[in-house]
């Protein structure tokens, strides 16, 4: 009996991806990632959060944004068009590891993790609106698309990595302390969207349910986990020196810094002129690359050496070259 054929298996009999394709495939999924979060902080900060009044349709009759919705329902209309382009990126990502030979299982089902994070996040996008807005939902919402924007870096990392056993590249204190700027950067992220739900940014013109707390006192502590996260960055970057790490990580925890410092400059500019839609806007895009930034760094701490290929037998007479990656 023949065995059937997936279309993926279909499609990575008749093709093969570079390394350079495969890589550019992960990185698009991650520039969407970004693109998608950014995209859904104009939708609230446009007050566009029901330009469409229900989902999966813009309108009860209407699958599509109609006249009478105005430029609210064509803000919204074309957020939930982007979760197609999205779905795109993740699934040409799914396919070139796929095609590759030999066949990455590991990468492959990063791909598909992806996949069902942004079906996921879809659907909770569909209880957000049918629950008006409900900030609790919104900040889910915001938090999920981080959950995919976290797999969508993993997986861009490991298609430049083999599948060997990770190996360490600085001693064990300093992983322990890139997991404490993951957890607290994390915290960080969660913590903003405290400030959010009860700020001033609703998502909409009506009447919309707002966070059971004053939105200045969020925004504080927002700010400290914020100052522990750049002190925990400046420790970093000074035990990397200490220990003689690779220079490309102690590169990105230059990035790290970088990112924090003008992140943190946003973030009080913005707090003391009242929170502008613009310097909001920003802040959310400095807030994945600060996640992005975190999370490169982390993973630079080990490594995952490409495999050699098996050398081919030495022939009578000749002299076997051996080869390096």
């Amino acid at each position: 009996m023949v065995p059937v054929l997936t279309p993926l298996a279909l499609i990575a009999r008749r093709w093969t991806p570079t390394p350079r394709t495969l890589q550019r495939a992960a990185l698009s999924a991650v520039v969407m990632s970004v693109f998608i979060i950014v995209t859904g902080g104009a939708v609230r900060l446009t007050s566009s959060g029901l330009g469409c009044d229900t989902w999966p349709k813009c309108t009860d009759d209407s699958l599509f944004a109609t006249p009478e919705q105005g430029i609210n329902g064509a803000i919204e209309f074309g957020n939930r068009m982007l979760t197609y382009v999205l779905s795109a990126a993740v699934g040409w990502a799914i396919i070139a590891a796929r095609s590759t030979k030999p066949w990455r299982r590991s990468l492959t089902r990063l791909g598909w993790l992806q996949f069902w994070i942004v079906m996921g996040n879809a659907v909770l996008g569909g209880i957000t609106v049918w629950a008006g807005l409900n900030p609790w939902t919104v900040a889910g919402h915001f938090l999920l698309a981080n959950a995919l924007l976290t797999v969508a870096v993993v997986t861009w990392q490991r298609t430049r990595e083999g599948d060997t056993t990770p190996r360490p590249r600085v001693p064990r204190p300093v992983r322990k302390l890139s997991w404490a700027i993951a957890i607290t950067s994390g915290l960080l992220i969660a913590l903003g969207t405290a400030v959010t739900g009860s700020g001033k940014h609703a998502g909409d013109s009506s009447d919309v349910p707002r966070m059971p707390w004053d939105w200045i006192d969020a925004a504080h502590v927002h700010a400290v986990a914020a100052w522990v996260v750049c002190a925990l960055a400046i420790a970093m970057w000074f035990v990397l020196r200490v220990v003689d790490a690779p220079d490309d990580t102690r590169a990105r925890a230059r990035v790290l810094l970088i990112v924090l410092l003008a992140q943190g400059g946003i973030g009080y500019v913005q707090f003391f002129t009242g929170v502008p839609e613009i310097l909001v806007g920003i802040h959310m895009l400095g807030s994945s690359l600060m996640w992005i930034a975190v999370l490169r760094l982390a993973l630079s701490l080990r490594e995952r050496p490409l495999e050699a290929p098996a050398s081919l037998p030495a022939q009578p007479g000749s002299t076997a070259v051996s080869a390096t990656v």
